[in-house]
């Protein structure tokens, strides 16, 4: 097939894509982003149609194959997208529980609590709260990383248990 009759079937399909892209994504941008993606790469793939296929599906395929990989890197990266202007809201302390006495008086208990753990599950629990993940955890700790996943596990059954009675007034 030549270059110039490529072009143009791959034109043809442009609707057909879009609706496709539509279909795979939800999102309006998303899909043309994909169809764009998906001309691109039957351009600088063009030498490996064969003929004989049905172009059609080629292309398709082409789209399915973009999306999926761009899915699956998204979900590697699991990237949060922050739209907020202000970065003192970002960087303001989240306050998970209401604003009212009884709420603080409550995490007051369960750090009280967590504070009377056997350092051994202790330090693996506060550093998970943290943000560390188990391999740093690991690292920092000498330790194996089932060990650090254990112990995180049973200080939290510990909790529940020792926490099991309390009910914040």
């Amino acid at each position: 097939m030549k270059a110039l009759d490529f072009q143009h079937n791959l034109l043809e399909l442009e609707s057909s894509l879009k609706r496709f892209a539509y279909s795979l994504t939800s999102d309006k941008e998303e899909a043309k982003d994909l169809v764009q993606e998906t001309f691109l790469k039957a351009l600088i793939y063009q030498d490996k149609y064969v003929n004989d296929d049905n172009f059609r599906a080629w292309t398709f395929t082409i789209m399915r194959n973009t999306f999926i990989n761009n899915y699956r890197r998204s979900a590697r990266q699991q990237t949060n997208r922050d739209e907020t202007k202000n970065t003192m809201v970002l960087n303001q302390y989240k306050n998970y529980g209401s604003d009212d006495p009884a709420s603080d008086y409550s995490t007051k208990e369960i750090m009280k609590t967590i504070d009377a753990l056997e350092d051994d599950f202790k330090l693996p629990l506060k550093m998970h709260y943290e943000g560390y993940k188990y391999k740093e955890i690991a690292d920092k700790l000498n330790l194996n990383i089932g060990t650090v996943k254990s112990r995180i596990f049973f200080s939290r059954k510990k909790l529940t248990e020792r926490l099991q009675g309390y009910q914040a007034a």
